[in-house]
């Protein structure tokens, strides 16, 4: 079980060399192609209204409504290795700030870096993230994910993707739940317009190794996804809505209940995105969880509306 922020870094760093490694093996020199960077960055500001503010990495929910202010930035570099290869280098950095809970407020910074080939037929990528999180100013959440993937096109309009994901999680002054995650993901896309209607449907199978042996589960979920983009007073606007849905199996029993714990976690979301100008995008979103079980502290709904601006450059 991973213990030490350390080791965690460590793997982190062994990823981002397996990354480094992997393009430079890409890189086909032969081919007279030249190395292409690319910069970007894109910062957004806005405010949620949640009815039920929770953390739920500790399965804490308060039962208490409250506003919160959001700002965020992100850069990003993406660097042309070769025909087939490219590389790119992602940080990001978010701050939620609630009006009354200001325990729960949020500092979280990401880390990540991902390489991907074209295979021709399919498409081969590596990623490797890293993120640490803060509640209040004090240290939460560290949390490591690598993953490889492979996709390609079935056909004109359908379209998979296969993907294996390990990650370490350690939360502060709460060693119990620390854990190691394997995860197997499944999605398949059918593209009935292109880019502007399509749906995506995926499976998630997904086996978590905690400390405490009462938090060790495997679970199953789906997904369902619609987007849209159409023409709305000459601009085009942009459509999602998602189902989730989760069934969480406990292995040992839960100390407090004296059975196993068991989870069915139901989540709706819906999204509207509005550009502005070329630069400047105007997001909204709505989203309904239900997450019921027999732990009652996890087993409560949860609504979050809010909106955002989001200026990218």
């Amino acid at each position: 079980m991973p213990s030490t922020a350390p080791r965690q870094i460590r793997t982190l760093l062994a990823a981002l060399c397996l990354l480094w490694s992997a393009s430079i093996v890409a890189q086909e020199p032969t081919t007279g192609t030249p190395s292409k960077t690319r910069w970007r960055a894109e910062v957004g500001l806005g405010g949620e209204y949640d009815t039920n503010v929770s953390v739920d990495e500790v399965d804490l929910s308060s039962g208490q409504s409250d506003y919160a202010a959001i700002i965020d930035l992100e850069l990003g570099v993406k660097r042309t290795l070769s025909e087939r290869t490219e590389a790119s280098l992602n940080y990001n950095a978010s701050q939620s700030s609630y009006q009354e809970f200001s325990a729960v407020d949020r500092l979280t910074h990401i880390l990540g870096a991902d390489i991907n080939t074209d295979l021709g037929k399919s498409n081969a990528s590596l990623s490797a993230y890293y993120i640490d999180s803060r509640l209040d100013g004090d240290a939460f959440l560290k949390y490591t994910r690598i993953s490889p993937s492979l996709s390609g096109f079935l056909s004109r309009r359908w379209f998979a993707r296969g993907a294996y994901v390990y990650s370490e999680r350690e939360i502060d002054n709460r060693s119990s739940r620390d854990a190691e995650t394997q995860t197997g993901e499944a999605d398949i896309y059918f593209f009935h317009r292109g880019l502007r209607s399509y749906f995506n449907l995926g499976y998630r199978y997904r086996d978590e190794d905690a400390v405490a042996d009462e938090l060790d589960f495997d679970a199953h979920s789906l997904k369902l996804r619609y987007i849209r983009r159409l023409d709305l007073w000459d601009r085009k606007v942009k459509l999602e809505a998602a189902l989730r849905y989760e069934v969480r199996n406990y292995s040992s029993d839960e100390p407090t209940i004296n059975e196993p714990r068991k989870d069915d976690r139901m989540r709706v979301k819906f999204d509207l995105e509005l550009p502005m100008t070329q630069k400047l995008n105007w997001q909204w979103y709505l989203s309904y969880g239900d997450y019921i079980s027999n732990l009652p502290r996890a087993d409560f709904t949860q609504t979050i509306f809010g909106t955002r601006l989001q200026y990218s450059w």
